[in-house]
């Protein structure tokens, strides 16, 4: 949660969309470059910030040169590849020759050709001109809200209130079909074989992405598997893994596994302690300096500009808005931005309390969704005169109270307890003889889970034993 300011990733209301009646592999278009180039910092903040020095480097090269292999453009220079500072598996481009991968996402592959798989994936997407495709057919270029995706989908299960955003915010990409991803990883492979890599790096690719989702669900207390997924658009990878090695055919090429290893050593695993760290229930922003605590049976994910709390009760998000110094008008204007031009929601009354010594407002209305009954709670606590955050939280009707605990566990950290926050990284080690996976995975910087942990990060199954003198990726604590 890097609160970053809202940055409006809306590719406009025109009557035709860039790309849409493109020729699938024709050549990049000066209007497809020029919506990439208006949008491509938007994105950058949206999802972490660029990452810069040799990790950037390294996975723009590997980006720069599968990205010549879709014929959309001849000079590697014609593609910017960029390195998101995200703790989300996620990977996306847009029209112009615009690539993106999170870190998170590059640390769970292990070797070059599954970075090149990744990359040549989204290229495929856009050189297939599927955005634009899916724009025209929806007939909207609008996106859809942040709150609106993390929240009204899930608790909502309508549309009506789609376009609820803390910050209007708006997400990078639009849901892909089925046939849309199954092309790309057909494309994806093409572009494998063209530049020399293993294509079978797409299929194992894919399996890693599957068993970080099963175990994240399982981490999580969750039953549903596929979600998040790789991107929150794509479905789930597990069931393409056996497509990809369809494709693969059997083909061989090389995987660069011992450059790729020692390219990504030392990069940050997880929550960058800037963006604030969640350690179990707990979430703490070192640099902002809050803390607080979900409720008993729901699980949290760290995102840029915001903290989303998810649960089969309700969902709430953290995040932050403008402020001069009046709480209530500040929570009026949340609701506002929460209804957006659709609606209007206004809660019944606006109470006035302290949390932790905090000056906090709140109020909750009633809203009906189309379906069912829900209740919108804004919980705002004041940090200083131009400072406030909020709570934004949606629940079944008569159910707001789930949240009563996450509220009044917002405090101050102090100096110390945000020094003792130290970011977790991938450490790169040679197994030794007598190493097992038990033996390396208890130096995973984790309390639980570390074997499954460990076998997911290295892309080994559970039959799967360590090889002495190989190298293998463990998560360490180190500043």
């Amino acid at each position: 949660m890097a609160l970053a300011g809202a940055a409006s990733l809306a590719l406009g209301a025109c009557a035709s969309v860039p790309g849409a009646n493109v020729a699938p592999g024709s050549p990049i278009t000066a209007e497809e470059a020029q919506l990439g180039a208006e949008n491509h910092q938007a994105f950058v903040n949206e999802f972490g910030g660029a990452m810069t020095g040799p990790y950037a480097r390294y996975v723009d090269q590997v980006g720069s040169n599968i990205a010549l292999q879709s014929g959309l453009a001849t000079r590697p220079d014609a593609f910017e590849v960029t390195l998101l500072n995200s703790s989300v598996n996620n990977a996306f481009a847009v029209p112009g020759g615009y690539v993106y991968a999170t870190r998170q996402l590059v640390n769970l592959m292990n070797n070059e050709a599954e970075l090149a798989a990744v990359l040549g994936h989204e290229v495929g997407h856009v050189a297939a001109r599927h955005s634009a495709r899916r724009q025209q057919a929806a007939q909207r270029n609008q996106l859809l809200g942040l709150l609106g995706a993390v929240i009204g989908g899930a608790v909502l299960g309508s549309s009506e209130l789609a376009n609820l955003s803390l910050q209007g915010s708006q997400l990078a990409t639009l849901g892909y079909s089925r046939s849309q991803e199954l092309e790309a990883d057909q494309l994806g492979i093409q572009y494998l074989n063209r530049a020399g890599y293993d294509p079978n790096a797409m299929s194992t690719l894919l399996a890693s992405l599957a068993a970080q989702n099963q175990l994240d669900a399982q981490l999580q207390g969750r039953e549903n598997a596929t979600i998040p997924e790789w991107a929150s658009t794509h479905p789930d990878p597990a069931s393409r893994v056996q497509n990809a090695r369809q494709l693969a055919a059997g083909g061989t090429g090389v995987v660069n596994r011992e450059t790729f290893l020692s390219r990504i050593d030392g990069m940050i695993y997880g929550d960058d302690p800037e963006q604030g760290v969640i350690e179990g229930r707990q979430f703490i922003h070192p640099i902002l300096r809050f803390s607080f605590t979900a409720p008993q049976g729901f699980y949290m994910v760290n995102g840029t500009r915001a903290v989303t709390i998810n649960g089969e009760q309700g969902r709430a998000q953290l995040t932050v808005g403008p402020y001069n110094n009046d709480l209530n008008a500040y929570v009026r204007n949340v609701f506002n931005a929460l209804g957006g031009e659709q609606q209007q929601i206004t809660p019944s009354n606006i109470e006035r309390t302290t949390v932790n010594g905090l000056p906090a407002a709140y109020g909750t209305a009633r809203v009906n969704n189309g379906q069912q009954q829900v209740d919108v709670t804004v919980f705002a606590y004041e940090f200083s005169n131009d400072t406030a955050y909020h709570f934004a939280a949606i629940t079944p009707a008569g159910q707001a109270g789930v949240f009563n605990s996450l509220y009044q566990s917002m405090r101050r950290v102090s100096a110390s307890e945000a020094g003792s926050v130290v970011p977790r990284r991938v450490d790169v080690v040679t197994a030794a003889r007598g190493d097992t996976v038990r033996t390396l995975a208890s130096r995973m910087a984790y309390t639980d889970a570390q074997e499954a942990r460990f076998r997911v990060l290295n892309g080994l199954g559970s039959g799967d034993q360590i090889v002495p003198g190989r190298e293998y990726k463990i998560v360490v604590r180190s500043n």
